[in-house]
């Protein structure tokens, strides 16, 4: 029992050494603090406690600040420690100070600072400082004043502007600006011929127009990769006109034809009105032969002659229109 409770004691004393242990090199960083020695940076193991304290990984500032040294840059851990708690990438910002430092481009600590805080990633500035990015914009379409379409795709060469990095515009104003001048340029010439045989000359106006002011970058060239002809914009344009005249051309005669269709039926009904009043007018005549029998002033003879000659009118309109006499005879029998 005695050597149970022995072995028992020595097993619970190596757990508490290595609690113990555990926690003094998780607020001790004394791996940490050798290397940095070692490498020649000068730190203090309390120093490396109080960021602990502050919450701030160690190794987030000791391993950027050992690569400043060994590069030469002068970087104090302050000013490392100060650029992560403000939420920057520490590391990024010293891989681009060495960067920039061996392809000799003038770049201060403050200024990688505050770029990587505008959330751009200045290592790669630097990299397109020395290394020039080809952006390609898409297939721009434009009109000559021919009317025909002409499709422009052209590569923009930039380098990367350090000192406009913030508060530049990005790429997509880059884009927009030389689809703006591709457009400008073709619009301008008089003929689709004129940018086939010379596609040099949009590179040459769009570059004269200054297009990288105000951006984050530096236009070096604008090549022209592809120029080809697309529709025929003016034809189609005269076609739907001409089409569109046509229909309204059409509207304006059904128009007109209703009118006229309107003023036959209105004159058709005056017709018919007109007839009515003869009729109307026509059935007078018996009534005034009637009391001219009464007054005296008509006699049989004169009403034979009448009929006589009544007759023969009607004979003769038969003779001459059939089928009209008929209608009239039919209306005539109706009145009477």
């Amino acid at each position: 029992m005695v050597f149970e409770s022995g072995w028992i004691a020595i097993l619970l004393i190596a757990v508490v050494a290595v609690i113990i242990l555990s926690v003094f090199f998780s607020f001790f960083p004394v791996m940490l603090w050798i290397s940095a020695l070692a490498s020649g940076v000068r730190l203090s193991i309390i120093t490396l406690v109080a960021m602990r304290l502050r919450r701030v990984v160690p190794s987030r500032i000791v391993n950027p600040l050992i690569k400043a040294t060994k590069a030469g840059l002068g970087l104090n851990i302050n000013q490392l420690e100060s650029h992560y708690l403000a939420g920057g990438n520490v590391d990024r910002v010293v891989n681009s100070l060495i960067a920039a430092q061996r392809a000799n481009i003038p770049l201060e600590f403050e200024r990688a600072a505050a770029i990587d805080l505008a959330g751009r990633d200045v290592l790669q500035a630097v990299q397109m400082s020395v290394n020039p990015r080809v952006i390609e914009t898409p297939v721009v379409s434009a009109v000559a004043k021919d009317g025909i379409e002409v499709k422009v795709k052209a590569r923009v060469t930039v380098r990367a502007n350090i000192d406009r990095l913030v508060g530049g515009a990005g790429e997509e104003t880059i884009i927009a600006r030389v689809g703006e001048g591709i457009v400008s340029t073709n619009g301008a010439s008089a003929s689709h011929k004129d940018v086939l045989e010379h596609p040099d000359r949009i590179s040459r106006t769009v570059l004269e127009k200054g297009l990288d002011a105000g951006t984050a970058f530096e236009i070096l060239s604008i090549d022209i990769a592809d120029v080809s002809v697309g529709k025929n914009i003016g034809a189609d344009l005269q076609t739907e006109q001409a089409e569109a005249d046509k229909r309204i051309a059409q509207a304006k005669a059904e128009e007109r034809r209703a009118m006229a269709v309107a003023q036959e039926q209105e004159m058709k009904a005056r017709v018919i009105e007109m007839r009515a009043r003869v009729v109307e007018a026509e059935s007078d005549v018996p009534l005034a032969m009637a009391e001219a029998f009464r007054n005296g002033q008509l006699g049989v003879m004169d009403y034979m002659n009448y009929r006589n000659i009544e007759a023969d009118t009607e004979m003769r309109g038969a003779i001459a229109k059939p089928e009209e006499s008929k209608r009239n005879q039919d209306d005539h029998n109706q009145n009477r």
